[in-house]
């Protein structure tokens, strides 16, 4: 028997001065048995970060080697013949593992990589060596991306943020360290395109929520007559952030495309702009196919144009030769319309009007393709996720905070009777909160200051002192049993204490209030080291924290908190990115919240998410804090991209599942349940002052 050894080849860019992380080396490693790339690093990182997952099973033991870096597969159609084929063998491969040749039948695919710079240059050539014409199909090139969350102090140091955007020519992928601090790392397409990227690897049994899974990007499907050829290159670069990857995208020749909004209301004028970093041999652009007038402003493109349908609105703008990229934004008829009519249909379709159902007065979940409310009572994943308590609650506070703003009658008689359930059927007599009827599911963390919030809101439209005393003793009762570790989303710190003293009780106030500072000071002092929630790490932990210190030093004056403020935002801001899309455009980064809570049961990237609103009522008050309107743009923004989970009737979506394909599923679709997506309103109503 022959024993085969396979060494791992260390491809080493030639050195240069580095005086920045821009310019920094990056450094790959190749496997000589399948020609993958194994491990991606920076040099000058102090942290010697892999941006790639370990593809040999240790890391996770479904991640394995012909899941390296540029493998992949297609589907190859030859006449009336089908195959699905990928690529993991090589066929050949030079002396130091820089080109790779594989055979898929009678394509050939060679790959090539080169130092240029400090970066890396990837070609993928797909060659017919055959005498027939053949298409290739649902192409995905493996680039497994170290997102994942395994503990605090790894995540921080040694875990990326990615985001894509599949945007044609000009697409790039921006993977940002999760702790915020470079270098990072940058893949910017300068031949071919990418159309779209696919999601393996998820599910219950490959570590729940705990990671964002395997990417694939997607080239487009093409068909080669005999001796024609397709060519994908990009390359691979480290960065300093979002301006210096912008920098270096452009002068590689990058597209980039920006939108003064995403979200427009019916006859707004959009102003979309395709920067480069040369002067273009042409340009010219569409909206949704039909030709629009391009003006050029040194090497700025635009398009300024009146929008008069409702609707997707896609710009593609066609450049240099066969290249195009696209934003694509979405208009509607009016914000506040649509609010308004999301709160009558939660009002007349989503609310248990049923008198003998122990949940009257529930806002329940609302199944759109069988047109009713879902009573929980078929199986499904987490029955606890489909409930009449826990996320529901943001219905109400939704319709609380649009009640206090419109003085809807409606809203108000409503609103009162789902305040009701929530004290005598979701609360014992001592408000420990449950999320169901019965007592028997979860008692759960967030439900106690998600209710308080409510309560303290019930005070605000009527008056009521006893609603001021039941959002304080469910704080109160949050505390008695999970401590002041726990950081929940919403926890009512400036609208409690307002409350309060509004209402004149004094000794409630000061208690709150310490308690308040006793969250603060822990948050302080484990810093960035974020305590495990229900997963090990995500937006929503960052985020909330970042909420509640600004509303900390606001009650206070005390700069710890500011200061605190500061050195977690960049990690709160590193899940966002500015693709141009309002499904993605400053949009934090989910991905298990479909399966979770949707009629689907999918994972994968969801965008938008409804959370992801809560960084935006973060940087509406750090534009209050710190004067810096951008923010105040940037919270504008996210939640109006958020709209899109609403339709102009008033049904909701829970989830949009984004990624062409999850696990070989199809993707890009809205969740068909209304269930927990109305948080998004009442954060847009924050963030807008109403």
């Amino acid at each position: 028997m022959i024993l085969k050894i396979f060494r791992d080849i260390a491809l080493t860019v030639i050195g240069i001065s580095m005086t920045s992380y821009a310019d920094a080396q990056v450094r790959i490693q190749l496997s000589a048995e399948t020609g993958g790339i194994s491990q991606i690093r920076i040099d000058e990182d102090a942290k010697h970060m892999d941006w790639i997952m370990k593809t040999d099973g240790s890391q996770y033991p479904w991640i394995t080697k012909n899941y390296a870096w540029g493998l992949g597969y297609t589907t190859l159609v030859r006449e009336h013949d089908s195959q699905k084929v990928s690529w993991n063998k090589p066929e050949s491969i030079s002396a130091d593992s820089s080109k790779v040749t594989y055979r898929l039948r009678d394509v050939s695919l060679t790959v090539t990589r080169t130092p240029d710079k400090g970066d890396i240059v990837e070609r993928y050539v797909f060659k017919n060596n055959g005498d027939s014409t053949v298409s290739l199909y649902e192409t995905g090139i493996y680039t497994p991306f170290n997102d994942n969350y395994p503990s605090a102090v790894e995540f921080i140091n040694g875990r990326t943020d990615v985001h894509i955007w599949n945007g044609g020519s000009g697409a790039y992928i921006n993977a940002l360290r999760m702790g915020g601090f470079g270098p990072h790392l940058g893949v910017v397409v300068t031949e071919g395109a990418i159309t779209h990227y696919e999601v393996w690897e998820r599910g219950l049994s490959k570590a729940y929520s705990q990671t964002r899974g395997l990417f694939a990007m997607n080239i487009p499907d093409v068909t080669l007559r005999p001796g024609q050829s397709y060519t994908l290159t990009w390359h691979v670069f480290s960065h300093n952030g979002n301006e210096d990857f912008k920098r270096k995208m452009l002068a590689l020749g990058g597209g980039l495309i920006e939108s003064n909004k995403y979200v427009y209301d019916l006859g707004e004028t959009a102003r979309i702009v395709l920067y480069n970093g040369k002067l273009l041999k042409r340009c010219s652009a569409t909206l949704n196919g039909i030709p629009v007038k391009v003006n050029r402003e040194d090497s700025k493109y635009i398009v300024s144009i009146p929008l008069t349908q409702e609707g997707e609105a896609r710009f593609d703008f066609h450049y240099d030769g066969n290249k195009s990229t696209h934003a694509l934004c979405l208009v509607i008829s009016n914000a506040d319309e649509r609010l308004k009519a999301r709160a009558e249909f939660i009002r007349t379709r989503q609310q248990m009007n049923d008198r003998t159902d122990p949940r009257y007065g529930a806002y329940m979940v609302f199944d759109n393709e069988g047109d009713s409310i879902y009573p929980n009572n078929t199986p499904n994943c987490n029955p606890v996720d489909r409930d009449e308590g826990a996320e529901r609650t943001g219905m109400g506070l939704f319709r609380a905070r649009l009640y206090l703003n419109t003085k809807d009658e409606k809203i108000r008689e409503s609103l009162l009777k789902y305040v009701k359930f929530v004290r005598e059927k979701l609360q014992t007599s001592d408000y420990v909160t449950y999320s169901s009827v019965d007592h028997k599911g979860r008692n759960r963390g967030y439900n106690y200051m998600w209710a308080a919030a409510l309560f303290f809101h019930a005070y605000k439209i009527t008056g009521d002192k006893q609603y001021a005393l039941d959002g304080y003793h469910t704080v109160e009762s949050f505390y008695k049993q999970f401590g002041y570790g726990f950081y929940s989303i919403e926890i009512p710190a400036i609208l409690g204490l307002d409350v309060l003293k509004d209402a004149g009780l004094k000794r409630e106030y000061h208690r709150l209030r310490k308690d308040m500072e006793t969250i603060g000071e822990l948050m302080v002092s484990n810093g960035l080291n974020y305590p495990k929630h229900e997963v090990n790490f995500e937006q929503s932990i960052v985020a909330p924290a970042v909420y509640f210190l600004e509303q900390l030093y606001m009650i206070t004056g005390e700069q710890k908190y500011l200061d605190e403020v500061k050195k977690q935002m960049p990690v709160m801001e590193a899940f966002n990115g500015f693709q141009p899309s309002f499904h993605l455009n400053d949009i934090a980064i989910r991905h298990w919240d479909d399966y979770w809570f949707g009629k689907s049961e999918m994972f994968g990237d969801t965008f938008p998410h409804y959370w992801s609103t809560i960084t935006a009522a973060a940087f509406h008050l750090y534009a209050q804090i710190s004067g810096d309107s951008l923010y105040q743009k940037r919270a504008e923004n996210i939640v109006r991209n958020n709209l899109c989970l609403f339709t102009k009737d008033g049904h909701g979506s829970c989830a949009y599942v984004y990624p062409y394909k999850v696990n070989g599923v199809k993707g890009q679709f809205y969740d068909g349940y209304a269930n927990d997506q109305d948080w998004a309103l009442y954060y847009y109503l924050i963030v807008n002052n109403k």
